[in-house]
Parts: structure tokens; sequence; C-alpha cells
């Protein structure tokens, strides 16, 4: 018997475009609900059945995760993406921590010679939102106000091929750091990152890899006495 590959209707294909465009914009942010099915067949005018199929679609590329009885929420914000927090979801932690640390690191010291004042600028809102989401207590606003400046950094490499590798393994790092602070932002767990920035501003690449090698795991090492 002769096997012929299955074929989406071009509706659903238009469907799955608008939905993948509005993860990848931003409008639906990685960790958000996304609308009720309802919802979504009533603003894109089509049928439940063809929601249905482009949401599951986007799931098994890994962009959605379909969460019976709670809903479905933004996983990833492109295929690699969701294909990275899939490989890397039952890696050792310890691991991921050195993962992080070889390319946060690396880019620290590429960002101290290369940044410019605007990085500069970004750098320093980055930096003054998290710390303004530490004080104000959610963990998950701090996991990611602390992956923004994170992602500032590896920016201000002005390296395109390492800020999309790093940006695909957004939730990597995310998931790392919610490991990283637990459940509550206690005091005692508080990591400061100003002399990351001291170091890039400064134009100091080994110092800004250290700094930036140094605030991974710290949280866990107080529990631990590392």
């Amino acid at each position: 018997m002769t096997l012929s590959s299955p074929r989406r209707t071009p509706l659903a294909d238009q469907v799955i475009a608008q939905l993948r465009a509005q993860i990848t914009s931003g409008e639906w942010p990685v960790g958000s609900r996304i609308p009720t099915e309802t919802a979504l067949v009533e603003q894109l005018g089509v049928a439940r059945n063809t929601v249905r199929e482009a949401v599951r679609a986007l799931a098994h590329n890994g962009l959605l995760d379909i969460r019976q009885g709670s809903g479905t929420y933004v996983l990833a914000t492109s295929e690699l993406a969701g294909v990275m927090h899939r490989r890397f979801a039952d890696a050792e932690q310890q691991q991921i921590a050195e993962l992080r640390s070889v390319l946060e690191a690396g880019a620290a010291g590429l960002a101290a010679t290369r940044r410019t004042d605007r990085d500069l600028t970004l750098l320093r809102g980055a930096l003054a939102r998290r710390e303004e989401a530490w004080f104000g207590g959610d963990p998950e606003v701090f996991v990611q106000a602390d992956a923004a400046f994170h992602q500032a950094v590896v920016a201000a490499a002005h390296n395109d091929a390492l800020a999309e590798l790093y940006a695909d393994l957004g939730e990597v790092t995310r998931a790392h750091l919610r490991h990283d602070i637990g459940p509550v932002l206690s005091p005692e767990r508080y990591v400061g990152h100003d002399r990351i920035l001291t170091a890039i501003a400064g134009g100091d690449p080994a110092a800004a890899a250290t700094e930036s090698s140094a605030v991974i795991g710290a949280c866990s090492r107080v529990d631990t006495g590392a």
C-alpha cells in the first residue's frame, strides 16, 4: 500500500500562521495562557475544529502546552525553542548550570569589548527592572526579569548566532532559574548582578565573564553552603 502524507486545509494553515505570529511577536509571552478555544473561534471567525487543529499542531511543534482542565499555555517562541525545551527537560540541573555558564560568561566577555552606549542603557534598564521584580516578591515575574537581563547581555555581544541559540534555550534557562530560586524569593537568596554590568561598562572581558559565571546557581549554593 502506498502511503500519502496528510494535508492540512489552507484555512487551518492560515490559523496556525496567525497563532504563531501572536507567539513570535510577544503578544502572547512565554508562560502566558492563550485565549480559550471559544474565544479564538469568535476572534478568528472559523470553525471550532479548525482552531483545535491549529492549536494541536503548534503543541506538537513545541510552541504550546495543552494542560487539561487549566488551558493552553505558550511554551516557546519557535519550533527550535520547543525542541530544546523537550530535549533538556530531564537534564541534570548541574549540567544546565554549566551550559549557562559557558554561554553567558562567553557572551559577557564579548559584550565587554563590543557594547555600545545604547547597549549600556538597555542593560541598566534591564538591571533596574530585575531589582524591582525581586523586591516585588513574585518569583515568576523575577524569573522573566532576570532572563531579560541575561538576554540583554547576550545581545550586547553582537553575535547573531549566539543570540539566536540563547533565545532558543530561553525556556531551558528560565526553568533552571525557577529551580535555583525556589518557590519563594527569600532575602538570603538574593544575588546581585551589578558587578556584571560594571565589568561590561568598564570594558573588562575577564571580569565580565567571571562575574557572569559566578551568579549562576548562586541561590542554590546558599542552601548547600558551597
